[in-house]
């Protein structure tokens, strides 16, 4: 992990320049006028300054001046409200309460000096610093301070430095979720219930009472809540879940028993986890896995190890890991990790008391849904022996948007002449048999298991696809649990009855061996229907019509992240796949040519070109560094990386869910459905996007230090490499 950066020349007692807000702006002898105290400083010229020298003479004692610039820590002395309006009136010319490169104010600035007891002034210039002071202020005014005295160096700051700062201090708080009674009245409440009366629900399983009785408790205790507590059903059906439409609540995540250092008593506590962006309160699938990467380089290992805590849980609990924890998604499943999370955290934790049963549960977690979930009907096509996306359900997904498939209803609902939400009603209660339908909502079902939701890869067909995604992802399961049982659990792993299916006994013993087979079992069927000689890549492949679609996805470059890949594969992928899909900013979703054309009738759709997305550079990264194509990922990583930085640096400390890899001034602006989320703040951003502020963390950990270097300086990669090849031409001149 880089270190932070070095603590200013000027602080004094040890106060860090570069401190989280909390600390920066509630500490009172930070902000108090005798910190500034008188300074000396140097003449600004240097002939006089080399004469004095020469003569042994001391520089007088004066008073600084309009330019301090040679002082070694300025400071300036600012009221925050009336500094905040005029920095607002004048640099916010469109009133959105950002400062960006788009404002067309004068961008500058003058600020008192603290040195001077504020009689001199300094100009804060540019975009960078003027939009750095506008958070700044936005800061210190919710922490109630009226004046402060603020170091420069937190307005021109390296821009590397300051989001990774902001990521590790600020982003990953603002994203962090608990389920107890200190959060249910939020994060019970859906913003997306439909119902007529929408309050906090919890849905508790069976298998956790301990639960059901600490919600029953809350509820009873503070009514004023409205909080309505249910048990789950035992067996959860697609019809049990289509019921609970009508009242749609939370799913409950595990908790923790610990003492209150009031009373004394054992209480429950929820198990925290970090949400994809700020309107989140439920636990997400995938998400949770890309932001674990982030987390573990930050040292925020408890944060990854509760996430695969909780999503043992779900497995225990739901039998899978969810797209997410609400009733509406209990037939839905995600992209699977967990055994790589699990396997990364145990590498930090390995020396713990407790990390042996850690990764034990976590292991046979991963076995139970493996076995479920991705090897059962109807995920598993029993001719190739892969895996689809195809969860079951009946009826319209309740959770999208009002009027989201009006265009593809409206036809039955004229057909059987009734209205829209009557159509809708009989049609989710089988009522009404619409064949067609059934088999549009099973494609959209798998789309959003996909976590691709939406793209014209899987449009109407989704369900029916054994891609290259899933299959590189249950190849690692089954490389990762051999190992794991090999290495960990000398060849042995017991299977208690909790963690048994279909025709598993309990304290059966779990061996490398079989799932070594597993392994290479799919990788055959991996190279036999997806793989792709002539264009070097993986394609997906339809069950239905039994032949290899031709949608190019960069999702082919997860199968060098899980390993599946031969040598010559991953060298033929380098060579023809890599450049259809490296753009100015990474790696596109898919290439233009397989989206196709678009327009009024045929919008763009957000996981196609031209757009990227922090899962695919970061599992592109990985699995080229793992076949020692490190060139290759240092480059990506730096166009990934540079992209984020210049946005960041020029739209107020932006940092958005995906990004278009394709255009260099604002790439944050994205035209497709959704729209983009991480937009929407005043004045400072406070929690980034959860799976971007891991790509940044975690791809800094791939550029070298010189890369690294250069970012902070914003120098397009074209310009870095072009720098790097004059350098090594010349040190070869020199050589001969």
């Amino acid at each position: 992990m880089a270190a932070p950066p070095p603590r200013h020349r000027g602080s004094i007692d040890d106060i860090g320049v570069y401190d989280d807000a909390k600390t920066y702006y509630t500490a009172e002898e930070r902000h108090s006028l005798n910190r500034a105290g008188a300074r000396t400083r140097t003449y600004s010229q240097n002939s006089l300054l080399k004469q004095m020298e020469r003569m042994g003479l001391k520089e007088p004692y004066r008073r600084g001046s309009h330019d301090e610039s040679t002082m070694p820590a300025r400071r300036f002395l600012i009221q925050v409200e009336p500094t905040l309006q005029s920095l607002q009136s004048q640099e916010d010319t469109d009133g959105n309460m950002q400062i960006t490169i788009e404002d067309n104010g004068p961008k500058v600035l003058s600020l008192r000096t603290a040195a001077s007891n504020g009689h001199n002034r300094f100009d804060i210039r540019g975009t960078y610093m003027l939009s750095n002071l506008l958070q700044e202020l936005s800061l210190a005014k919710e922490y109630g301070r009226k004046q402060i005295i603020l170091d420069e160096a937190r307005l021109n700051e390296n821009p590397v430095n300051r989001l990774s700062r902001m990521i590790r201090d600020h982003f990953w708080e603002g994203l962090t979720r608990r389920i107890d009674a200190s959060s249910i009245e939020i994060a019970a409440r859906d913003p997306k219930d439909w119902t007529d009366d929408p309050r906090p629900r919890i849905y508790i399983p069976r298998g956790a009472p301990e639960q059901y009785e600490y919600y029953q408790k809350v509820a009873q205790e503070r009514p004023e809540l409205r909080l309505d507590v249910q048990l789950l059903p035992e067996k959860i059906t697609p019809e049990k879940v289509r019921d609970m439409n009508d009242k749609p609540g939370l799913l409950a995540v595990d908790m923790d028993e610990e003492v209150d250092p009031k009373t004394g008593e054992r209480v429950l506590r929820g198990r925290p986890f970090v949400v994809p962006g700020g309107r989140f309160n439920e636990l997400y699938g995938w998400d949770s896995y890309m932001e674990s990467l982030g987390l573990l380089v930050n040292d925020k290992v408890h944060l990854a190890k509760s996430m695969v805590l909780n999503f043992c849980f779900c497995i225990k609990h739901y039998g899978k890991i969810l797209n997410a924890t609400r009733s509406y998604y209990l037939s839905r499943s995600q992209p699977p990790f967990l055994t790589d999370m699990a396997l990364r955290v145990y590498d930090k934790i390995k020396h713990e008391p407790g990390a042996m049963d850690f990764l034990r549960t976590a292991i046979l977690a991963a076995i139970k849904e493996y076995h479920s979930v991705w090897m059962a009907e109807p995920r598993l096509d029993p001719v190739t022996g892969l895996s689809r996306y195809r969860p079951e359900g009946l009826g319209v997904p309740p959770e999208t948007e009002a009027g989201h498939f009006v265009h593809i209803l409206e036809p039955y609902v004229e057909k059987h002449k009734m209205t829209f939400d009557e159509f809708v009603k009989a049609y989710n209660h089988g009522d009404i048999k619409e064949p067609e339908l059934d088999e549009y909502f099973m494609h959209d079902r798998a789309v959003r298991e996909s976590g691709h939701d939406t793209t014209y890869r899987f449009e109407g067909v989704c369900a029916n696809l054994a891609t290259i995604d899933l299959n590189s992802l249950l190849f690692k399961y089954e490389t990762d649990i051999a190992r794991t049982i090999r290495n960990v659990f000398n060849d042995k792993l017991v299977v208690p009855a909790e963690y048994c299916v279909g025709g598993m006994q309990p304290g059966q013993i779990e061996t490398s061996a079989l799932w070594d087979r597993r392994s290479k079992r799919r990788k055959l069927a991996i190279d036999k229907y997806l793989w792709n000689e002539k264009e070097g890549m993986y394609f997906d492949y339809d069950t239905a019509k039994r032949q290899q679609c031709t949608y190019e996805s960069c999702t082919t470059f997860w199968a060098l992240w899980a390993g599946v890949s031969s040598p010559k594969q991953a060298a033929a992928m380098v060579t023809k796949a890599l450049p259809k899909f490296e753009a100015f900013g990474g790696l596109l979703s898919g290439t233009e040519e397989s989206r196709g054309e678009v327009g009024l009738e045929r919008p763009n759709r957000q996981w196609d070109y031209p757009y990227g997305w922090a899962p695919q550079q970061m599992l592109a990264w990985t699995g080229l560094y793992r076949y020692s194509f490190t060139e290759e990922a240092e480059r990506l990583a730096y166009k990934w990386l540079f992209m984020i930085t210049k946005a960041f640096v020029d739209f107020n400390g932006v940092v958005v869910e995906k990004y278009d890899v394709t255009r260099p001034v604002d790439p944050h602006r994205v035209d497709a459905e959704y729209g983009n989320q991480g937009l929407d703040f005043r004045g400072v951003a406070k929690e980034g996007f959860g799976w971007v502020n891991a790509s940044y963390i975690y791809g800094l950990q791939i550029v070298n230090a010189h890369m690294r270097r250069a970012l902070g300086t914003l120098t397009p990669y074209d310009t870095f490499i072009k720098a790097v090849e004059e350098n090594r031409n010349k040190a070869l001149a020199e050589l001969v």
